[in-house]
């Protein structure tokens, strides 16, 4: 036997060797697959926030860009420097929103006339101290915001909730599993595949909008977390 026959027969009992292998696995992966169940545990936490978030800001109009916009900056400065002196850091003061744009006459026919300008500047405020907040929203308000878009709340360090959650949602999805095992007249064996659905959820209640006119009462709450898990059981028979 030549020596490129010896090599061309040792590769088809490789690739031969290989497929059954391949053939193997797959056979053994659909019997476990025969031999699985999975189940979905559901479980949530119920934690008080500790953030707290405020988005307002300052929106005026002009009869140029260049009036709305000064007298934008004027009145957001004033805004800025009021939540400083209440103590809150500069990092946690955010812009997010910069704009201006033409006004146009509403009863105008035919081609649109400008006959203003109205420039807006929101900011996000980060309250490490969520007893602050009316404090914070009434000194905004009486600097000058005329916008205040939401207050939303948060939890800086969830994971010790997060984690008594992830065992009551496996607890759950064992249950689960065990009355389908039961009523199927089967045993429950081990969890072969465990998988957390997605980021754990946070429920947030709906953030108020308003025109700035005077600061309301503002009720954190608590802050619900959501954690979904989904397992694979082995079926004994």
């Amino acid at each position: 036997m030549s020596l490129m026959s010896h090599r061309l027969l040792t590769g088809s009992v490789a690739l031969v060797a290989a497929a059954m292998l391949t053939a193997s696995v797959a056979r053994a992966q659909a019997q476990m697959i025969d031999k699985v169940i999975t189940v979905t545990g559901e479980a949530t936490a119920s934690v008080a926030p500790d953030l707290a978030m405020i988005r307002g800001g300052v929106t005026t109009q002009g009869k140029t860009a260049k009036e709305a916009s000064d007298a934008n900056a004027k009145e957001m400065t004033a805004v800025i420097d009021a939540l400083k002196a209440a103590g809150i850091a500069e990092r946690d003061i955010q812009t997010t929103r910069l704009s201006i744009y033409p006004q146009q006459d509403p009863n105008k026919a035919g081609k649109a006339r400008i006959i203003g300008f109205q420039a807006s500047n929101q900011v996000n405020v980060k309250l490490r101290d969520i007893n602050k907040i009316a404090d914070a929203l009434d000194r905004m308000i009486t600097a000058g915001a005329n916008e205040i878009s939401g207050v939303s709340f948060s939890v800086s360090d969830p994971s010790k909730a997060l984690d008594a959650a992830r065992k009551d949602a496996v607890a759950d999805a064992k249950r689960k599993a065990e009355i389908y095992a039961t009523a199927a007249g089967v045993g429950l064996g081990r969890a072969v595949i465990i998988q957390e659905e997605g980021t754990p959820a946070l429920f947030q209640p709906k953030a108020m909008v308003m025109r700035a006119a005077a600061a309301p009462p503002v009720q954190p709450g608590e802050e619900t977390l959501r954690i979904s898990v989904t397992i694979g059981y082995e079926l004994m028979h």
